[in-house]
């Protein structure tokens, strides 16, 4: 019997070779933390009362959620991270660097590889062709200290995505319809993996956006085979020789194969309160928003910045839009102002953030008020997302939130 794609990675760590529902231990490559979980994690790890960690070198403190820290509570919780890491000699991410997704798969991952880490979007990392998953912050201390952790084999549905987009149409308007489709646990603890010629076509951005939001239909991981796209990217950030392919068996037993047609894919949007309560923008009746936010680890790469470029430049953003924008890595910011784009997005009256999760994650640079509407290009718009349970979030491409910004309503023309 043949195995997926998560069984060959698991089993290559397991010493064995390793089935779905299967509980195994397997070695880890990386452990990673941010500033919103790290602090739990280096207690629990201090409580195991080991003086040193397995791999410093690749484990990695991410200050990204709260960066820079807009009040003193969140301040002291970075100065813990950042002792940690002197301490022990584990590599830290500090302000202004970036998002800890983005920041994975730039410097840090490579393919075949386990990378596990103490958030939930660590699986952004699996389009590199690694296992990459999030667990606690009790796991992940133990990851640090023993460098193996604990985990059940996930049974694999099989995401076969065939054809070409229309015009304007992109990965993440992909995920939403097919998050729309299963729902936002339809694939709780399993593993997507994502083929056909549509993902071979696609650059990595595409796929990073894809494996960043498995986990919200549930999924533990959503994985890519390594391919000549990888290599490529790889290649870019110095780190060619970690290339490696890992391919499933053809012979490979999956739970659920689900195939979508590239061509039937619409501008999809998510609306309040769940991303599984998707629509595609024609069937929106002119939803005025107060704010677009344009970033994040789903869609804050410089990809994503030169289709909101293209749209916004020599225009400007509706009067009644606050227009956030926030590069996913310095890296990308650095790109970013090499191209003019900065410019572009500065003379559009957008505001530019400086790289990290921002108002993602709600605690701050773009709080909704009470009843206020935002478009971002994030991947959750459960009540109170961004700060305020008052609040509607709706979840788009940049392309959509770009022509957004513009119109004042959701739109994509």
């Amino acid at each position: 019997m043949g195995q997926t794609l998560a069984e060959k990675i698991i089993s290559n760590h397991a010493g064995k070779n390793v089935k779905a529902g299967e509980l195994v231990i397997a070695k880890v490559d990386v452990c990673a933390v941010q500033d919103g979980t790290g602090p739990l994690t280096v207690q629990e790890f201090k409580k195991l009362g080991k003086s040193k960690l397995n791999n410093p070198e690749r484990t990695i403190l991410f200050i990204d959620h709260a960066s820079p820290s807009p009040r003193k509570e969140l301040s002291n919780t970075h100065t813990v991270l950042r002792e940690f890491s002197k301490e022990y000699g584990a590599v830290l991410s500090d302000v202004g660097a970036g998002v800890c997704h983005q920041r994975l798969v730039e410097t840090f991952v490579n393919p075949g590889e386990i990378l596990v880490g103490a958030d939930s979007h660590t699986c952004t990392s699996g389009a590199l062709g690694a296992f990459a998953t999030g667990m606690g912050s009790t796991d992940i201390a133990v990851a640090m200290a023993l460098g193996k952790t604990w985990l059940k084999v996930p049974s694999t549905f099989k995401i076969e995505v065939t054809g070409k987009f229309k015009p304007g149409i992109y990965s993440k308007d992909l995920m939403l319809h097919l998050i729309g489709m299963i729902g936002a646990d339809g694939a709780t603890y399993r593993a997507l993996e994502f083929c056909g010629d549509t993902i071979d076509n696609m650059e990595m951005s595409e796929r990073f956006t894809l494996a960043n939001m498995a986990v919200e239909a549930g999924a533990k991981a959503g994985l890519f085979v390594a391919d000549d796209k990888t290599k490529a990217y790889l290649k870019s950030r110095g780190r060619e020789d970690k290339f490696t392919s890992i391919k499933p068996d053809s012979d490979a037993v999956y739970e659920r194969i689900i195939k979508i047609n590239a061509e039937d894919i619409k501008h999809t949007v998510s609306c309040p309160h769940t991303v599984d309560n998707t629509k595609t923008v024609d069937e929106l009746d002119r939803v005025k928003v107060d704010q677009v936010f344009i970033g994040t680890c789903t869609n804050g790469r410089i990809e994503d910045l030169r289709i909101v470029a293209d749209i916004l430049k020599g225009k400007k953003a509706n009067s009644d839009v606050r227009l956030l924008i926030c590069p996913a890595s310095k890296d990308v910011y650095l790109k970013a102002l090499e191209e003019g784009l900065i410019e572009i997005f500065v003379e559009a009256n957008a505001a530019i953030l400086p790289p990290g999760c921002g108002p993602c994650v709600g605690v701050h640079a773009g709080t909704l008020a009470d009843g206020e509407v935002c478009l971002a290009t994030q991947n959750r718009n459960f009540q109170g997302r961004m700060g305020n349970t008052k609040g509607f979030i709706y979840l788009s491409s940049p392309y959509v939130a770009a022509y957004t910004a513009l119109r004042g309503y959701i739109s994509a023309e």
